[in-house]
């Protein structure tokens, strides 16, 4: 699951896809659409968009849920803090190198 995670995140574009649910979460693809081509000036299709999406959602990143007719996208943030804490250790004593 790690790989998946470090494979998602290797994209600029859905890096910038999580930004902007991480500003503002359960967003839906036409939203998302929309903040990436004003805020980022990405003019991609929306069947690009929810590629990425699906990406994201395979690594545990985003959440899709839906609600009626529509489908909204919240980030995931536990497989980021798997990773961090894969590297992170308590403060080691003072002296240590």
């Amino acid at each position: 699951m790690t790989e998946d995670v470090f494979k998602a995140l290797a994209d600029p574009t859905r890096r910038r896809i999580l930004d902007e649910l991480a500003e503002r979460d359960g967003q839906t693809l036409f939203e998302i659409c929309a903040r990436l081509v004003s805020k980022h000036g990405l003019t991609l299709s929306r069947q690009a968009v929810s590629q990425h999406l699906a990406v994201l959602e395979s690594a545990g990143l985003v959440r899709t849920r839906r609600e009626g007719r529509y489908k909204f996208h919240d980030i995931r943030t536990r497989p980021l803090e798997h990773i961090a804490n894969r590297w992170l250790r308590p403060d080691e004593p003072k002296g240590t190198p």
